[in-house]
């Protein structure tokens, strides 16, 4: 089985194109779209790697990122993070909170399959 992804974003257009560039590289890929509900969908899935919008209902990308790496089990685990807002303020906010890594929207399929390699740690070839 490949390495599993879970994506945590409430945008279809969104959900269906990182579903795509990532299924057709091999991974399992796994939506949830509730902020409040996040961090417990990551404590049941445990992924490899956590794709996490900003934006989202009910609770922030950032405040699920802050809870996550609060909890033993998740402090290391990669997060990469998406935001349609690149500002500073944001990527200095996510970079407080722990993130892997931080991608503005929109990114390309080159882009985002490289960056969730990296953070699984997988090589090319």
């Amino acid at each position: 089985m490949g390495q599993r992804v879970l994506l945590i974003e409430d945008e279809p257009n969104i959900i269906e194109a990182i579903r795509f560039i990532l299924s057709r590289d091999g991974w399992v890929v796994e939506t949830h779209a509730d902020g409040a509900t996040a961090v417990a969908a990551v404590s049941r899935k445990l992924p490899d790697v956590i794709i996490l919008d900003v934006m989202l209902p009910n609770k922030s990308g950032f405040e699920i990122l802050r809870e996550l790496r609060a909890m033993e089990e998740h402090a290391t685990r990669p997060v990469l993070m998406l935001t349609a807002r690149g500002q500073k303020k944001d990527r200095e906010m996510a970079e407080a909170a722990g993130v892997s890594h931080f991608m503005t929207k929109p990114f390309s399929n080159t882009e985002m399959l490289d960056v969730v390699r990296g953070l699984a740690g997988q090589r090319d070839g």
